[in-house]
């Protein structure tokens, strides 16, 4: 039976006892019929376990509802917390990446700097000493022919020693 019909079982049985004749020289007692009152009792007694069940069971719904949504709320809030952990240390690595990154790139240049003063002194040491023993060959070859020029013709020796083919 449902809210209603025990609603309709106490109205009917409130009709019954305000319509009930008085007892005689009393305004407070009543007599009414037995059985008819007896019965509807027992339907509101027999109605009520099953009302009573129904609003439990709706209960015990409405906690399981309301407990599922705060074990999912958890779950949600513990995979959000690792999410923005996990963002957190992504965020941590690039950053330490970066780091890392501009201290090689400045490593690097510097290296660059140094290799190109290493280079650059090296070059221009060899040119020089290239320089210099051109320029010493270019003596040795001077002094071999003029003490040529002086061996297969000696008035050579008294005209200046100035080499113009060279």
């Amino acid at each position: 039976m449902n809210q209603n019909g025990i609603e309709d079982l106490i109205s009917i049985l409130y009709e019954t006892i305000q319509d009930a004749r008085a007892v005689p020289l009393s305004s407070e007692k009543c007599i009414i019929e037995r059985e008819k009152v007896l019965d509807l009792l027992d339907e509101i007694s027999n109605s009520l376990p099953g009302e009573l069940k129904q609003a439990k069971t709706i209960v015990d719904s409405r906690s399981e509802v309301i407990t599922n949504a705060r074990r999912e709320a958890e779950n949600i809030r513990k995979q959000a917390q690792q999410e923005a952990e996990k963002l957190a240390a992504q965020e941590e690595v690039y950053k330490i990446a970066q780091q890392r990154s501009d201290e090689l790139m400045r490593t690097t240049h510097a290296k660059v700097r140094e290799l190109k003063q290493v280079t650059n002194t090296y070059v221009d040491d060899a040119l020089r000493r290239t320089e210099e023993a051109i320029s010493s060959a270019l003596g040795e070859i001077r002094d071999s022919r003029v003490k040529f020029r002086g061996l297969t013709n000696p008035q050579a020796k008294a005209s200046s020693p100035i080499i113009e083919d060279i």
